[in-house]
């Protein structure tokens, strides 16, 4: 179920993007794109999923490096990476490693040693979705190539993600950004009896962009001189200027709330969609829409295929069919893969009321991953325990080792 409702996610991610740009209708665009994906995982099953992936990857990392070049690009004459990195830092959106033991804070050093380290110990070692990739190998040799690749690779590749989202921030830093980032919410807005308090809003905004942009020239001056003493003013400044800031987009949030009661009031899943469609050339816009369809249905396609092969396995040959042939094994997993699909798209059409999406999988994955860990530690390392559990030891031992791929 968790691995269900995760999927959903990734695929109202594309839909949201496909909606924002070509003004489509978000429900219609996301039973679209989730009866693509479903429908090619369930004709082509894992061999589907493993070429798609093998070009994808490429496509990704390719396309981040271009993106990365072109918002340095894109960034005033006089500011390069390094200072971009120091401006984003003065205003708080560097910190990336924090000691402190606060239990209200959920991004913490220990946070990230301590729940990390057993969310992708589960993740890597447990989660069907992983497990059959290594499953697929032509080889033991090829199937831990694959685990190590998997892992290594998901650092440069989340790193490349932050540090391209700190240039934005920069970026916005120098070039106004709109009060709130869901366009189609503000154009509700501008035609609502709130119109003329929308429009004071911006108005008050962009006096506060300019004495920001104002306090941000000051600031890279004081940084090219090493000027302390004018460094730590810009940052207290800063810091005062951006709490007003995000007063008028409280306000601006009251309005659209009095407006439609429904509507969705984070709007930071448009952040870099923004950006993208407002400053990128047209043709790298494809670009990157594609970059963001391919990891969505990289993870969908995977996703869905595992689920379908498990409840194969672990359902249908243990309590419906003990005997089933292999053609009818590969009848019900494509029945499986296409059940399992349409319940994706069924979350998917309310993914919206999550929030920041990458945020909602983590925490989605938080709370069933170290359960299944500790029924896999105990399911390996301890016998006696596994014995008066299941009725059936060995039958059940098997299901464990396919499904963690040993």
């Amino acid at each position: 179920m968790q691995r269900g409702i995760s999927t959903g996610i990734t695929i109202f991610a594309p839909a949201l993007i496909i909606s924002t740009i070509l003004h489509i209708d978000l429900t219609l665009t996301t039973l679209v794109i989730g009866s693509f994906v479903v429908i090619y995982t369930t004709y082509g099953g894992t061999k589907a999923v493993s070429h798609t992936q093998l070009l994808q990857m490429s496509i990704i990392f390719g396309s981040l490096l271009i993106a990365g070049m072109l918002v340095i690009h894109l960034l005033p004459a006089d500011i390069g990476l390094s200072k971009a990195l120091h401006i984003a830092g003065k205003s708080g959106k560097t910190n990336a490693l924090d000691f402190t033991f606060d239990l209200n804070n959920n991004y913490t050093l220990w946070t990230g040693l301590i729940g990390g380290f057993f969310l992708q110990l589960s993740y890597f070692g447990t989660d069907q979705s992983q497990v059959g990739r290594y499953l697929t190998g032509s080889s033991i040799k090829e199937s831990r190539m694959g685990l190590i690749m998997n892992g290594l690779l998901k650092i440069p590749m989340q790193f490349a993600i932050l540090l391209i989202g700190i240039l934005v921030f920069t970026y916005y830093q120098y070039h106004q950004p709109p009060i709130f980032f869901n366009q189609v919410e503000v154009q509700k807005l501008k035609e609502s009896p709130y119109a003329a308090s929308y429009q004071e809003l911006e108005q008050k905004h962009t006096q506060l962009f300019q004495q920001r942009e104002s306090l941000v020239n000051g600031l890279g001056t004081a940084l090219d001189q090493d000027d302390q003493e004018n460094i730590e003013f810009s940052r207290t400044a800063l810091h005062q200027l951006n709490a007003q800031m995000q007063q008028v987009k409280d306000s601006t949030l009251t309005l659209i709330k009095k407006n439609n009661p429904a509507a969705e009031t984070n709007d930071n899943n448009y952040v870099f969609l923004s950006f993208v469609t407002k400053a990128f050339p047209k043709g790298l816009i494809g670009l990157l829409i594609a970059v963001i369809f391919l990891a969505s249905m990289g993870s969908t396609a995977s996703a869905i295929n595992s689920l379908a092969s498990t409840t194969t396995i672990d359902i249908y040959k243990r309590f419906i069919n003990r005997n089933a042939t292999e053609k009818q094994d590969l009848l019900w997993s494509r029945i499986f893969t296409l059940i399992w699909g349409i319940f994706t798209v069924v979350i998917a059409l309310y993914a919206n009321k999550l929030g920041n999406l990458l945020e909602a999988v983590n925490i989605l994955g938080s709370l069933f991953y170290g359960t299944i860990l500790g029924i896999f530690i105990v399911a390996f390392y301890m016998k006696k325990i596994q014995e008066r559990l299941f009725s059936s030891p060995r039958s059940s031992l098997k299901s464990l080792s396919l499904a963690s791929g040993t």
